[in-house]
Parts: structure tokens; C-alpha cells; sequence
């Protein structure tokens, strides 16, 4: 039995439609929120091992707004990729996936996590949008965070699954306390209820990838990159949410890696960590809000409500 989510309220009052599109011969299921008439849309791309479900928190808060939220390939419902599960390859299924949706008026890209790599890897690569915004943006190697020691030990348990049978592998792989371990790991809030929702969240959504195959190479994808690869690269205005808690990216590195980029704005959200999507999503999306608010071709950085050292 599922645990009710406390944003579910200000959820059932955003209208969605599910859909699906043919994307590089293979098919990505999303969700179109709010009004499609609207002239600005948000996409988004969500993090590893996750889908859809997980950024629902944040569309809860930004009602009156066009939103698209893809599953990426090969996770929740979404046809795995006909190439590799990595970064170059999640990267051109991004380009792909918002040129087959033909959109009109003010692009904005919101990346989260794993998916903050992804983003920035195709606007590196030439994907045009308006805006962009990463949440618990990767800053730096995940190897080198705060706990990097849970990062490698992630390595060693992704590389015992790949090393076993697959049955058995796969099963290691979606294996209950596992997943319970790395909720517990991660969340942060005291609030009893809320703990209970994030936990209920990853056991019903962070198993939910195809194959074996995939969630190994989307993983190890997601340790061999970060957005300090790419953050010179991208000219567009950009809006970095960052958790002072957060055991994958210090403090320190996203501000590190918001000097990188030509145009980037940095707010840091205290006592979150790596779940402000589940944990904070309300002040995201004021930040959020706030960040939307200015004109498209405004500079990031002179934005009062998003202050580069917040």
C-alpha cells in the first residue's frame, strides 16, 4: 500500500495528459501538464534511476505552468535507447526528444541530478533553449563529494550485479533493502511523514528500468561525468538549485562550477540534501518562479531573487 504524498492536492489540480513519441526509433513516454496553449514550456529531465513520479513535487508548486516530463529511456515507462545508455547517447535523445516536439514560444530546460549532466551535455552540444535550471546540479565528480566513500561503494555494488548472472544480478539490482539503504542514505528532513513518502517513492519508482544493462550504463555514466564538463560550453541563462547538504556535491564545488558557466545564477537551499525535489520542492519552484519571471534574454546573474552567493 502507497503512502500518500503530501503534495497530492496541489497535483490533482494541474490537468495531465499521458503521451508518447517516437524518439531516435525508439519510443519515450511523457506527461504534458497545465495548459499546452501556454507560450512558455518547462522540460524536464529527471535523475538516475528515477522517472517521471519523482519531479511531481515540483510541477505541484508551479501551477498555471506548461510542463513536460519525460521517463528517460530505458526507465519507468520508456523504451530503452537503440545506442548506448550513455551521456552521448542521453544527450542526443534530449535534442531529439524536444525537436519531435515542435514547441513553440519560451524553451526552458530543468535538469535534475543525473539528469542535470544529461541537460548540460546536450546544450553543450547545441541544443538551443531560452533558459535552463539544474537542480542538486552534479558540480563535480561523484567520487570526490562529501561521501564519496557511499559513491564507491554504489561502484562496488553496480559492478557485483553486472559480475553475477544476470537473474541474479538484475534481482541484486531491485533488490528492497538496497534501495531502502540508499533512501535512508539521502533524505534528510526529520518530518516522519515525508521520510515515509520519499521511501514509499523509491520503493515504487527506483527499480523501474528495463534491464540489467541499462541502469549499468546510465550508472556508470553518471559517475564519469559532471556538469564542470560542459558549463563553459553553455552561453544560456542559467539558474543553478543547490543543497548545502547535499553528499554527492559539496557547497563549495557548485560554486565552484557556477563560475564556469558565462551566465549562472546559484541559490543554495539549507538543510536539504540531494532530494530537494521530495524535501524542498516549494522553495525550488520559487526560485524557480522567480528565475522565470525575467525576460528570457536578461543576464542570470543580475537576478535579485536568484543571487549567485545565496
Amino acid at each position: 500500500m502507497s503512502v500518500s504524498s503530501p503534495y497530492a492536492a496541489q497535483l490533482e489540480r494541474i490537468p495531465v495528459v499521458e503521451r508518447t513519441l517516437r524518439v531516435l526509433g525508439s519510443e519515450t513516454r511523457y506527461w504534458e501538464y497545465g495548459d499546452a496553449a501556454s507560450d512558455e514550456t518547462i522540460v524536464l529531465v529527471h535523475g538516475f534511476r528515477g522517472d517521471h513520479h519523482g519531479l511531481e513535487p515540483v510541477v505541484a508548486q508551479l501551477p498555471g505552468r506548461h510542463i513536460i516530463s519525460p521517463d528517460l529511456p530505458g526507465f519507468g515507462a520508456s523504451a530503452p535507447l537503440l545506442s548506448a545508455h550513455d551521456i552521448d547517447g542521453y544527450a542526443a535523445w534530449l535534442t531529439a526528444f524536444i525537436a519531435e516536439l515542435k514547441l513553440t514560444g519560451r524553451v526552458v530546460l530543468l535538469g535534475h541530478s543525473f539528469g542535470s549532466i544529461i541537460s548540460s551535455a546536450a546544450l553543450a552540444a547545441g541544443l538551443v533553449v531560452d533558459d535552463v535550471i539544474l537542480v542538486n546540479p552534479i558540480a563535480a565528480p561523484a567520487l570526490r563529494g562529501p561521501r564519496g566513500v557511499m559513491t564507491r561503494l554504489a561502484v562496488f555494488y553496480y559492478q557485483a550485479s553486472a559480475a553475477l548472472p544476470e537473474k541474479v544480478g538484475f534481482a541484486l539490482l531491485r533488490n528492497r533493502a538496497i534501495v531502502r539503504i540508499m533512501s535512508v542514505t539521502m533524505v534528510k528532513t526529520h518530518d516522519a511523514n515525508l521520510r515515509r513518502f520519499v521511501h514509499d517513492q523509491h520503493d515504487q519508482y527506483f527499480s523501474a528500468f528495463s534491464d540489467r544493462d541499462v541502469v549499468l550504463e546510465a550508472f556508470r555514466a553518471s559517475v564519469s561525468h559532471d556538469v564542470s564538463e560542459y558549463a563553459a560550453a553553455i552561453p544560456t541563462r542559467t539558474l543553478l538549485i543547490a543543497a548545502d547538504k547535499d553528499d554527492i556535491t559539496s557547497v563549495s564545488a557548485q560554486h565552484d562550477v557556477q563560475k564556469l558557466f558565462p551566465d549562472a545564477a546559484l541559490h543554495v537551499i539549507p538543510d536539504v540534501g540531494h532530494l530537494i525535489h521530495y524535501e524542498t520542492p516549494g522553495e525550488a519552484a520559487q526560485q524557480i518562479a522567480a528565475f522565470l519571471a525575467v525576460p528570457a534574454d536578461a543576464p542570470g546573474t543580475s537576478d535579485p531573487a536568484t543571487p549567485a552567493a545565496s
